[in-house]
C-alpha cells in the first residue's frame, strides 16, 4: 500500500465567485455594439438589460436593447427598491433592475450591467469588488463624428453629449480598466473584455460581491 504524503492531502479549489462587470464610457463610445458583439460570440456572461423611460429608437428592440418604461412605472420602481441605481440623463431615466442582478450572481454567473459614468460611480460605493470598465472612443473629435453619424441627436443635444463625455472621461479614476474602442475594430474590444476576466478568474484574492 503506498503511503501518503501531507502534500496529497492538498486540494486546490480555483473555482472563483461569479463577477459583476460594470461597462461604462461615454455617449457614442459604442457600448451597446461591445454587449452585441459579445453576444454573438457567445460569451457566458448574464447580460442586464437596462431601464430607460426615453423613446425606443428606430432598430432597437423592446427587453433586449432596454426595458422601455413609463415614467410613472420607473418612479414605482424606484420606490420599491427595485433598482440597484437609477440616474436622470440627458432629461430621461435610466436605471439597472436589482432582482436580475441578485439572482444570476446567487446561480454563480458572471453578470455584466451598462451604466453611464455617474451609475458606474453609484455602484462603485455599493458593491467596489464589481469590476468597473471603461469603453472610450480614440478622441472627442471621433466621438462627435460617431454621435453626429448616428443622427439620433439635435444639434443642442449632440452638444450636450460632447460636452457630458468630457466630464465623463474625467472620471477614469474610478474604473479599474480601460478600452479605447477604435472604428472598425469592436472585436479587438471584445477581445479586451474577455482578457480582463480571464484575469479576474486568476486573482490570488478574488472579488466577491454581495447583493
Amino acid at each position: 500500500m503506498t503511503k501518503s504524503s501531507p502534500r496529497d492531502s492538498l486540494r486546490f479549489d480555483r473555482s472563483s465567485p461569479p463577477l459583476l462587470i460594470v461597462l461604462s464610457g461615454p455617449s457614442g463610445a459604442g457600448k451597446d455594439a461591445l454587449l452585441a458583439r459579445l453576444r454573438e460570440t457567445e460569451c457566458p456572461l448574464e447580460y442586464i438589460t437596462t431601464l430607460t423611460t426615453r423613446a425606443r429608437r428606430e432598430k432597437e428592440r423592446d427587453n433586449l436593447d432596454y426595458h422601455f418604461v413609463s415614467p410613472d412605472r420607473f418612479q414605482e420602481m424606484i420606490k420599491n427598491n427595485e433598482l440597484l441605481e437609477w440616474a436622470n440623463v440627458y432629461g430621461n431615466w435610466y436605471g439597472v433592475p436589482r432582482q436580475p442582478v441578485k439572482a444570476a450572481l446567487e446561480q454563480g454567473r458572471d453578470t455584466i450591467v451598462k451604466v453611464d459614468a455617474q451609475g458606474a460611480a453609484t455602484i462603485k460605493r455599493l458593491l467596489p469588488q464589481a469590476v468597473f470598465v471603461f469603453l472610450m472612443p480614440p478622441s472627442v473629435a471621433e466621438l462627435s463624428e460617431r454621435l453626429t453619424q448616428r443622427r439620433t441627436e439635435s444639434p443642442f443635444d449632440l452638444a450636450l453629449r460632447i460636452k457630458t463625455a468630457e466630464g465623463e472621461i474625467e472620471k477614469l479614476p474610478l474604473f479599474d480598466y480601460v478600452i479605447v474602442n477604435r472604428h472598425g475594430e469592436i472585436d479587438q474590444a471584445v477581445a479586451k473584455i474577455k482578457a480582463i476576466i480571464a484575469a479576474e478568474k486568476c486573482r490570488a484574492e478574488p472579488r466577491r460581491v454581495i447583493l
